[in-house]
């Protein structure tokens, strides 16, 4: 009996779900091309989306492109389908990130459980109170990044204040670069285009008091009647990392940086991305625990987690503009 392919309205909505994947200042940079006669996706790497200054050797955007291909998984495993992924199938072509070949599942994958998160994931850059959150649900996130080859770890007191230190430094870093700053203003408020970017409302109130490693979008620009506010004092702040640091590790800490977000808007938790502190080499080096595992030699990204507000969602791409169908040629 011949294998069932997916049929191209499926396959489209689970891209809607995929694009729903948090990315560096929400560039959205991926593509994806479905042939139905193959039953084979490919996500590509948008390169028209990259950012040279803040992300030269595009880590960032493999890890925005991993974490659409989690929620991909997500979704057809909530349609009972199931997504065989190869990474980076072709050294000649670097900027295809993956192909997925698809087949029917026959029972319940435990990824299922998680597709509700995929609408309601929104990053805050809102306060959270100062309710801690229970060491129950930091281990089973820690849990579900391992269970994408990757690790969370959970800062101490002293960690906190060393990486708070580096966060501030790549502040003051990008606010002494105009290249930098230039190409984020392309990417928020009002450079934010193309259903993509970080649009005005999305930036949150200006810290006027806690610690909280909230990036300022509006940062040296005008941004009349935005209101201020106190974050907290002590953020429960992780690093999500890797045991190397290739452009398959990236992929990697994308999906497992999904698969965290997801279980954690499952959990109550509000989540916040900063990506400022691992943009520099140099900084991101500092962040590094020489006496944490080797699973967590390198970090990818910092993550806040705790209990706010629920925030808009930024804006999405359409699919038509995403996913390209591979046509059948006629005999």
């Amino acid at each position: 009996m011949p294998t069932r392919h997916a049929d191209v309205a499926a396959v489209s909505a689970w891209i809607s779900d995929a694009t729903m994947a948090p990315s560096m200042h929400n560039a959205q940079p991926w593509r994806f091309r479905y042939a139905p006669a193959m039953n084979v996706l490919d996500l590509r790497m948008d390169t028209a989306r990259s950012m040279p200054r803040a992300d030269p050797s595009d880590r960032g955007m493999h890890i925005s492109c991993g974490a659409a291909l989690f929620n991909l998984r997500v979704a057809a495993a909530h349609a009972g389908w199931s997504a065989r992924v190869r990474l980076l199938p072709d050294p000649a072509d670097p900027a295809l990130a993956a192909t997925v070949v698809f087949t029917e599942y026959d029972g319940t994958d435990p990824l299922s459980m998680l597709y509700p998160a995929i609408v309601r994931r929104h990053s805050s850059r809102e306060p959270f109170t100062d309710e801690s959150v229970p060491d129950a649900l930091l281990d089973g996130l820690s849990g579900a990044a391992r269970s994408e080859g990757a690790s969370m770890t959970v800062l101490n007191d002293w960690q906190l204040d060393a990486v708070l230190d580096v966060v501030e430094e790549a502040r003051q870093d990008e606010s002494l670069s105009p290249g930098v700053r230039d190409e984020i203003a392309g990417w928020t408020g009002a450079g934010a285009k193309d259903s993509a970017g970080i649009p005005g409302y999305a930036f949150g109130p200006k810290r006027r008091d806690g610690r909280a490693p909230v990036r300022d979008f509006a940062a040296g620009r005008p941004d009349p009647g935005r209101e201020s506010a106190v974050f907290e004092q002590s953020p429960c702040l992780t690093v999500l990392g890797t045991s190397a640091d290739r452009p398959q590790d990236w992929l990697l800490a994308g999906q497992a940086l999904e698969r965290v977000l997801l279980q954690a808007t499952l959990d109550g938790l509000s989540t916040s991305l900063n990506s400022q502190a691992v943009e520099s080499a140099e900084l991101r080096w500092l962040l590094r625990d020489p006496h944490a595992p080797a699973a967590s030699a390198f970090p990818q990204m910092l993550l806040r987690l705790g209990y706010g507000p629920r925030v808009p969602r930024t804006p999405r791409r359409a699919v038509s503009d995403v996913l390209d169908i591979e046509r059948q040629t006629p005999p």
